[in-house]
């Protein structure tokens, strides 16, 4: 089979797949949220019917209330990509709330001439971290580049298995959003536990989940971490400093982007960073320890 020559990537971590796979120059087409510094070029095909610049209780509420009347979150400019033409486009199934589903991009498509096939649609599924380098690999396969799928893969294992866990196990809680109050899911509670931490909240390969702070106080962590999902290091500090007065332990802002929320390489690095953290040792641009 050909490979695809021209490749649609309609979330963000698959873009940084496709440009870790070497295949920047195949892709002709990204996402709003695609913030690769290779990709700014590119046409953007999708939007989304939430300010992300809006305060977070209104961002869940906007987001809740779409959701509740099965309105999509985002927008496919089908047009443009029909014009594109892609042999190729990936999207993801894993959270509705974080880019465009196959359904959306199916909706935006169906009348025009071209009508994707849905053989030309990938979707990547990675709920956890053995999902993210499987995800890596089938991308590769996708797109006519198995030999280096493997090796990347192989490598961010062996990084992972490298990674010196902090003593003395202590009690973490990670913020995917502040207000209200989501703990971390699907790979997060797996870098808390590589990282040497012990996770209270949150289970692996699953969702994340919404809390109240009536129920997060009693919980006593000795280390909170800030990660919402969405958001780099600078967001990240400032939702970190408008927590309630509660037990949280040393309250850390990290870059989300980065490391935590994106089912991507960075999930690795995620977990270094936090094994850092853990020890008291911030890494520069990546994390801050906020009190």
């Amino acid at each position: 089979m050909t490979a695809p020559q021209r490749i649609v990537s309609l979330l963000p971590s698959a873009t940084d797949l496709l440009f870790d796979l070497g295949l920047a120059e195949r892709v002709v087409g990204v996402s709003h949220s695609c913030d690769h510094p290779r990709a700014r070029h590119l046409p953007v095909l999708t939007r989304s019917i939430v300010d992300s610049g809006a305060p977070q209780a209104e961002i869940d509420r906007a987001v809740s209330e779409a959701v509740r009347e099965g309105r999509a979150l985002y927008q496919v400019d089908g047009a443009l990509l029909d014009r594109l033409n892609p042999d190729l486009v990936v999207t993801q199934g894993v959270c509705e709330v974080c880019a465009v589903t196959p359904g959306t991009l199916q909706d935006a498509v169906r009348y025009l001439p071209g009508c994707l096939p849905a053989a030309n649609v990938l979707s990547l599924e990675g709920r956890s971290v053995q999902g993210i380098l499987d995800d890596l690999r089938t991308l590769a396969d996708a797109a006519g580049v198995p030999g280096t799928g493997e090796r990347l893969a192989r490598q961010a294992q062996a990084d992972w298995d490298a990674i010196r866990p902090a003593p003395q196990a202590p009690r973490v809680l990670t913020l995917e959003w502040t207000d209200p109050p989501f703990y971390g899911g699907h790979w997060v509670p797996e870098q808390v536990v590589r990282a040497g931490g012990v996770n209270v909240l949150g289970t692996p390969g699953t969702d994340s989940g919404r809390a109240t702070w009536e129920q997060i106080e009693p919980l006593q962590p000795d280390v909170s971490v800030v990660l919402c999902c969405g958001y780099g290091l600078r967001d990240n500090v400032t939702f970190a400093r408008d927590l309630p007065d509660l037990p949280l332990g040393d309250v850390w802002a990290v870059d989300a982007n980065a490391l935590f929320s994106r089912p991507a390489l960075g999930v690795v690095r995620g977990a270094q960073v936090l094994a850092d953290l853990l020890r008291g040792q911030p890494t520069p641009g990546l994390s801050e320890r906020i009190r």
